[in-house]
């Protein structure tokens, strides 16, 4: 953070001065994330300049995905570079300003010596800058840990930046269309000599939903997320040409915004509620999804129109396409060790979300009026266009003449109607007059259909192509439901509800106790009664009843919204096919079961779907012996035809990687799909795999695009759920343009996946999939050693990382953990996986990405016979690499997670643990491993450098580092202190941790 210049003159980007002391280096010289090392004072190129050569694009997405090679173009990153220290230098201004020249000295020397110690691996640096860190005030602390993290949110802000800027300069360029792209992914498309109607049949038959899912490590506030959304938008208006007072203002601006910022509590006082993560989640519709959307499936129709035209009679549209990319929710219905969710948090979701889209109706279709003033004088109208002008209740002589706006006003009364009706809610502009509201949305699209045929048969398709097009895709796309809110609990609790259900109603007395072939046949039977199970005047119990209430509200909201605001019903821990017969039954318990299994004049008709969540190892490898148990269930054949003759299945990526690491996790999740897949074409049931990806590698995460393409073959085929959370929500869809490349690459994958399978089937696969089973049998036996199997390691995890504290943390409405934990009794199995991975960041060694491989590979080689056979398994590896998505992406993942670990940092947290020799054990296993790990993809991949493949990615990582040390640093000190019970019930120290926390997150990005 550079001190800026005394004025901004407007005229330049940025500005500079000599500097005030030998701390505050005001002309940049110094690095930045994302600057060359080399960086070197130069004059400041003017906005206004005559344009640059024109460089070519490397873009870096947030996930660290390459979208396309990086050419060596001297310019290409100077604005990210400028940006960076524009920012910088307006937080060290307010830094100088809010908290005086001494605060602003002591960050920048703090600051300085990160810098030297980090880059030039000065020993004595490191010394000084502990020094520095120990003797920090309480309050000093907090100044320096403020500063640090904001320098790390404006970072990340500049960095989207440049990503927009890249890619604009692309297509500006006429660049071939990049990886990710639609356009690319139809090229190949029709290169490998799939048709247009092909395509289009597959995309109307498709579905690909998004799930935004409340994050239990989500560290910023709203209210942070809100000003950095601004300071976005107000960087960008800096790449447009202005005027030396219009960027005067802008500047001005953003000087306001980023004193918001560190005028505004970074943290919450109160645990998040669930009432607040809904809002947080709509915010993104708002931002992005509401147009985005819309704007995107206009954009691909267009697209298939260019790469496969086709004939059709003159003037004709075709068809669009149907709504096959659609929004889902867990936030409000997802109760899995959540006990704050309840029918009523279900039911406000669903209203919340009415409300938004409702609201974003009446707001278009009042826009529509006005921009369709059209005379009946000057163009013709159809005959259905008339007759909606004619219904309307508006009869005012000025619009006699004028059927469209008469048409829009009818329907905006109805349409304000049936806001009133679904939301209690009373629209802003008040409708001429009382009419009936719409049945449904489907309706209500008939009547904008209307408007907008009637258009395009009478010389209006310019008009047509705009707002009424995007509103007509909207209502197909959102309903009047928003988004689909999955329902997802636990099987235990399923169990237990059961069991009183049937004790009370004396069927059986311990329902819990009894073994699997005795549950089924008892759930069976209940299923092919008439009668109901629950008696009206028994006192159940507060569990059973919030439990049934949920189903009902269910039931109640489908009536309500519309059958597509809940229609997943998602059972954690599934281990048996009764975990999900017993989710049938409370079904049938509350009238969402109609018919009765197995009945030939009254086949059961289910209207949620019950869908198992396979998390741990072992219930990964039972997952498809489950499932083809459930479809060979007498009767069930009726249900699959009612849910359109497919059925959905979610992986945890999460639960199985802390259960195996890992290699193990994705291995298994790789042969569960295929199982999968094999069961459900053989029964010619559609299967859609639900992928529960978290933020961080450990947990599924990393580039999309890839971990699509890198699917087994016929596992995707147009069908795909996966959910998208915390930080990683604001990460992809905060920005409009970035949400909007997000969801093209999501769309693009699945498609390549889909119609290029074999592109995922390389040549020697059996010999491939042999020997990533023998990693993974090697790479599981290493980290359960470590993790489960080493006495003292949980003391240890709980000793040297902030998982207490991130507890303790208000991040979100979830506990971490599903079960109180006391110290005594506490364990790993009982951790949430989320906060598992998330402390591993903060104390950067992100165990769960990497340890275990290293041990793998040497272990395979130990055992070659000789020489030519160890030579030939590294020449299989390396094969493995190259040409196989699967492996590659995982080599990749893999890459970027070892090159954020850092020994050093963490060695700094081992000290926290008091015992040394379990200290000096574990500590000591993790480092060996992770450099086993380094050397083994090195030996495979060919690169001893980190992210040798993704240079911009390693050096934005590498001069991160340098702000994230003192963070690391002052986290460690804090949490001595805290934790040894000096100043414990400071609320000052618990705030400065809960601050590094933040600003690490930030620093890290995909950390939880």
């Amino acid at each position: 953070m550079t001190q800026p210049a005394a004025r901004p003159t407007g005229r330049t980007r940025s500005t500079s001065r000599k500097p005030t002391s030998p701390a505050s280096p005001a002309s940049g010289q110094h690095d930045a994330p994302g600057a060359a090392p080399d960086a070197t004072p130069r004059k400041t190129p003017s906005r206004n300049a005559a344009p640059r050569a024109k460089p070519t694009l490397s873009v870096v997405t947030a996930e660290g995905n390459t979208v396309a090679p990086a050419r060596r173009t001297a310019d290409k990153d100077v604005p990210l570079r400028e940006d960076i220290r524009f920012l910088g230098r307006l937080l060290g201004d307010c830094v100088r300003e809010q908290e005086g020249d001494a605060a602003f000295d002591l960050v920048e020397t703090i600051r300085q010596t990160a810098v030297r110690f980090r880059r030039e691996n000065d020993r004595a640096a490191g010394a000084e800058l502990d020094r520095l860190l120990k003797r920090l005030s309480r309050d000093q602390t907090n100044s320096v840990v403020r500063a640090f993290s904001y320098f790390s949110h404006l970072a990340n802000i500049a960095e989207d930046q440049h990503h927009n800027r890249r890619r604009r300069v692309h297509a500006l360029a006429g660049s071939p269309p990049q990886p990710g792209s639609l356009a690319r992914a139809l090229e190949a498309i029709d290169a490998a000599g799939v048709t247009g109607k092909q395509v289009r049949d597959f995309l109307n038959d498709a579905l690909i939903m998004p799930v935004l899912t409340a994050h239990p490590t989500e560290v910023q506030r709203k209210s942070i997320l809100d000003a950095e959304r601004e300071i976005a938008r107000l960087l960008a208006e800096r790449d447009l040409p202005m005027t030396a007072r219009e960027r005067d203002h802008n500047t001005a601006q953003l000087r306001a915004r980023v004193t918001t910022l560190w005028q505004t509590r970074m943290l919450r006082n109160t645990r998040l509620m669930v009432v607040d993560e809904i809002e947080n989640a709509l915010s993104y519709y708002r931002t992005t999804f509401l147009q985005g959307i819309p704007r995107l499936m206009a954009d691909l129709e267009e697209d298939l129109a260019q790469v496969f035209p086709r004939r059709s009679k003159a003037g004709a549209v075709p068809e669009p396409l149907a709504p096959f990319l659609q929004m889902g929710s867990w936030i409000g219905g997802d109760r899995d060790g959540n006990p704050n969710v309840t029918a009523e948090t279900l039911q406000h979701a669903a209203q919340q979300q009415s409300s938004l889209i409702m609201q974003w109706y009446l707001d278009e279709v009042h826009a529509l009026g006005a921009e369709l003033p059209l005379s009946s004088l000057m163009v013709d109208a159809s005959a259905e266009l008339l007759a909606l002008a004619d219904a309307s209740p508006d009869h005012s002589d000025h619009r006699a003449d004028e059927p469209y706006r008469r048409a829009l006003i009818g329907i905006y009364a109805r349409l304000a109607a049936t806001t009133e009706r679904l939301t209690g809610h009373v629209a802003p502009r008040h409708p001429v007059a009382d009419v009936a509201p719409y049945d449904n949305a489907e309706a209500f699209a008939a009547d904008i259909r209307i408007v907008l045929d009637s258009l395009r048969q009478h010389h209006g398709e310019a008009l047509a192509r705009g707002r009424i097009d995007a509103l007509v895709r909207a209502i197909a796309i959102f309903g009047f439901h928003l988004a689909s809110v999955d329902m997802r609990q636990v099987s235990d609790v399923h169990e237990a509800v059961i069991a009183e259900l049937f004790k009370a109603a004396g069927i059986a007395p311990d329902y819990a106790a009894l073994p699997e072939p005795r549950k089924l046949e008892l759930l069976l039977a209940e299923l092919r009664q008439p009668r109901l199970l629950m008696l009206p005047w028994h006192d159940y119990s507060e569990q059973t009843r919030k439990e049934l209430a949920i189903f009902a509200m269910a039931r109640d909201l489908r009536a309500r919204y519309g059958n597509r605001v809940a229609r997943n019903y998602i059972i954690s821990h599934t281990e048996t096919l009764s975990d999900l017969v017993e989710v049938m039954l409370l079904q049938k318990e509350t009238g969402l079961l109609r018919g009765t299994l197995g009945s030939k004049t009254d086949p059961a008709r289910m209207e949620l779907m019950v869908i198992p969540l396979f998390e741990t190892i072992e219930d990964l490898r039972n997952a498809a012996g489950i499932m083809e148990s459930l479809l060979d269930l007498p009767g069930f054949d009726a249900v699959i035809r009612h849910h359109g003759v497919e059925q959905e299945v979610m992986l945890g990526y999460s639960d199985s990687n802390k259960d195996g690491g890992f290699l193990t996790s994705n291995w298994e999740l790789y042969k569960a799909e295929l199982a999968l897949v094999k069961l459900f074409e053989a029964r010619r049931v559609k299967l859609r795999l639900f992928h529960g990806r978290g933020g961080t590698v450990g947990r599924g995460g990393g580039p999309t695009y890839e971990a699509i393409l890198s699917q087994p073959p016929g596992t995707v085929n147009g069908q795909i759920r996966l959910t998208e959370q915390g930080e990683i929500i604001n990460s992809k869809f905060a920005n409009a343009e970035i949400g909007r490349r997000n969801l093209e690459t999501v769309i693009a994958a699945t498609l390549e996946a889909s119609l290029l399978p074999t592109q995922n089937a390389p040549a020697g696969l059996a010999t491939f999939e042999g020997i990533m089973q023998q990693l993974s049998d090697r790479a599981f036996r290493a980290y359960r050693h470590l993790v489960y199997e080493t006495p003292g390691f949980k003391d240890y995890f709980f000793a040297t990382t902030p998982i207490t504290e991130i507890a303790d943390l208000n991040l979100g409405s979830r506990p971490a953990s599903r079960k109180l934990m006391d110290k005594k009794h506490r364990k790993i199995e009982d951790l949430r996986a989320i906060p598992w991975g998330f402390s591993w960041g903060q104390c950067r060694l992100l165990l769960p990405g990497w340890y275990g491989f290293g041990s793998a590979v040497k272990a395979l080689l130990d055992e070659a016979p000789d020489e030519k056979s160890r030579k030939a398994c590294v020449a299989t590896l390396k094969r493995m690499v190259k040409t196989w998505p699967f492996f590659r992406t995982l080599m990749s993942n893999m890459d970027m997670v070892l090159a954020k670990t850092d020994l050093a940092v963490a060695s700094r947290y081992a000290a926290l643990c008091d015992d040394a020799a379990l200290r000096k054990t574990v500590f000591s296993r993790i480092s060996a491993e992770w450099h086993l790990t380094c050397d083994m993809l090195s030996l495979i991949t060919g690169r001893t450098e980190r992210l040798a493949e993704n240079p911009l990615l390693a050096r934005s990582i590498k001069n991160r580092f340098a702000y994230l040390d003192p963070l690391n640093h002052l986290q460690v000190e804090l949490l001595k202190r805290y934790r040894a019970g000096k100043d414990a019930d400071d609320v000052r120290v618990r705030r400065g941790i809960h601050l590094t926390i933040n600003g690490v997150a930030a620093g890290l990005r995909n950390s939880g």
